[in-house]
Order: structure tokens, then C-alpha cells, then sequence
């Protein structure tokens, strides 16, 4: 791990600012992604801005009926509220399939979001990698592609997200907080947050250099049945191959989410309304376009399989 300054922010537009001013600065709070990644070389922040002192780190309702969640609230305290067991049951099903517990207690909401891929070819400095040094190309394109994108993958990028969380997120239709160094405040929706890959795989989010994420609204819920299936190698600390966040109502419509299959979670809206046709049409207009590589080509049956599941398992909860 290369040397790093450590400073503390006291207050939101104080971090952002400190973020513009210092040459390679990041923010810190739970690290671990970021830990991980510096400890490769693969992140090599100059400076480092520990946030844990802001105090975001609790769950509020709003005007609207839905629930404000602090931007350092750990996984595990967002996975056991009982107002987001109650009426978010996909967020808390979500959280509880990520990672260890151990790590949930470290993790924050905001650090989950913004989690970087794990892509083998990412993680091998060896290895050609458009995210990590912009230009050099991908040498996941041609390789073993298992785990890696079938859909809104690009020439320069085939990486997938890796967070569970942000699948519910996305389901839920949550809003991103943020603060810049000017304390100029804005609202980011969940389908904006996180951008495809194109030319730019380096670039992985909408927010600005100098930006602090301060919460993750939710609107007011929405009933019906909340699920969240994740297939993986293994039952415990891996990544989804594919995973389906649902939200099914008792006349059979609802919406659907995915992860593991894209550089975001990815969800359509127009495929929603296929919901009462059945699985089959869901995942068909999900997965439109779709360009999977050899390795991870069944992720498109197993995408079909999933929603069933998910369909299936909804309507005799109902």
C-alpha cells in the first residue's frame, strides 16, 4: 500500500470541499472495497477523507411517506430496521445476501453503492483493464467471462456490478443525496446513478469529484410480495451470477430488477407491464439486446428460470 494523507471531515460541504482542494482525495468510511483495492495498488487515493464524523448514520421518515437513510448507515442496522422489514422487505432480503455478516456491520449504504466491480481482470494488474487505466483495453472480451456482463456491456467493458443492495435500490426507485464543495445539494435518481460503461468504463457513477453522498431516500412503499433471489457458485459470500429483485401484487402486476448482469442494476420498466404474461415475456424484453459471450450465455435462460421462480413463489404468498 502506497503512503496516504488522513484527514476528518466535519461536516457534509466540508468533505466536498476538502475533496476539491486536495489532489487525489477520497472518502472513507467503512473501506471495505476501497482498503482492499489500495492494498493492490489498484486505488491509490493521495489523500484520504475519513467521514464516519458526519453523523449520517440514521434512518428517518419523510414527508412523503417514505424513509431518509443516512449515507453511513451500516448494512446490518439498514437490514434490521423494522419499518424497512416491514414495508422494504426486498432491501432488507437484498442486504442479507450480500457479503459476511462481518462486513455488513462494517459497510455502509453509501460505500455500497458505489463499490467497485469484481471483475477478475479488474482485480489482476497484469491484465488489460479500461477501468483501471483508461485506453488500455479489456482483456475480459475474449476471456473467461463467467461471472461478467450479457447485457449494456460495451467494446471498451463487459465488468458487472457487484451490489446487491443497489438492485433493491434501484427496484424501489430510491433517490441519491448529495453535497458538493459549494453546498450546492442535489437528487439523483437510482436509474441515473450508476452509468453503462461506453467509451468512459472508468467513470461509474454521475456523481462530480468534489461530490459526498449524504443519504438514500426511498418513497413510500409499495405492498405486495417482496423478493429477492440470488444465484451464485456458492450459498454464502460470493457474487450473484444473476440476481432478481421483485415486487409482485396480488392481481399479478409488479416490477423486477436484475444484478450480475450488467454495469448496473439493471431494470426496464416496460417489462413490468409484462409481468401478468407471464416469466418468459419479462425476461425477453429484460434482456433485449442482450450480447452475452460463450461463458455466461446461460445467464439468459437463467434469468427466465429466476423470474419464474420469483413469479411463482409471489402468487402462492398472495
Amino acid at each position: 500500500m502506497r503512503p496516504f494523507n488522513y484527514l476528518r471531515a466535519t461536516s457534509p460541504a466540508g468533505a466536498a470541499a476538502q475533496a476539491a482542494q486536495l489532489e487525489g482525495a477520497r472518502f472513507i468510511a467503512g473501506g471495505t472495497n476501497l482498503l482492499d483495492l489500495m492494498k493492490l495498488e489498484i486505488e491509490t487515493p493521495v489523500n484520504l477523507i475519513d467521514v464516519n464524523g458526519l453523523g449520517l448514520d440514521t434512518i428517518a421518515p419523510t414527508s412523503e411517506g417514505g424513509l431518509r437513510i443516512g449515507a453511513l448507515v451500516r448494512n446490518t442496522d439498514l437490514a434490521a430496521d423494522p419499518r424497512v422489514r416491514q414495508d422494504y422487505a426486498v432491501l432488507t432480503r437484498a442486504l442479507l445476501a450480500g457479503a459476511s455478516g462481518q462486513l455488513r456491520n462494517v459497510a455502509t449504504t453509501a460505500g455500497n453503492l458505489l463499490q467497485r466491480t469484481r471483475c477478475p481482470y479488474f482485480y489482476d494488474t497484469n491484465m488489460a483493464c479500461n477501468k483501471r487505466i483508461p485506453g488500455a483495453g479489456c482483456a475480459a472480451i475474449g476471456g473467461f467471462s463467467r461471472q461478467l456482463a450479457i447485457i449494456g456491456s460495451s467494446e471498451s467493458c463487459i465488468a458487472t456490478h457487484p451490489s446487491d443492495m443497489a438492485v433493491a435500490m434501484r427496484l424501489l426507485d430510491a433517490t441519491v443525496e448529495t453535497v458538493r464543495a459549494n453546498g450546492h445539494v442535489r437528487s439523483i435518481p437510482m436509474a441515473d446513478f450508476h452509468r453503462l460503461p461506453a467509451n468512459t468504463p472508468n467513470i461509474e457513477t454521475a456523481l462530480y469529484t468534489d461530490e459526498l453522498v449524504t443519504a438514500v431516500t426511498l418513497p413510500k412503499p409499495l405492498g405486495g410480495v417482496h423478493q429477492y433471489h440470488k444465484v451464485r457458485d456458492r450459498a454464502s459470500y460470493a457474487f450473484a451470477l444473476i440476481s432478481v429483485a421483485s415486487i409482485v401484487q396480488p392481481n399479478g402486476t409488479g416490477r423486477v430488477a436484475l444484478g450480475g448482469v450488467a454495469h448496473k442494476p439493471w431494470r426496464v420498466e416496460a417489462a413490468d407491464a409484462l409481468m401478468p404474461e407471464g416469466a418468459k415475456a419479462v425476461a425477453d424484453r429484460l434482456l433485449q439486446g442482450a450480447n452475452p459471450a460463450h461463458d455466461n450465455a446461460f445467464k439468459l435462460t437463467l434469468v427466465e428460470r429466476t423470474v419464474a421462480s420469483a413469479m411463482l413463489q409471489a402468487r402462492a404468498q398472495s
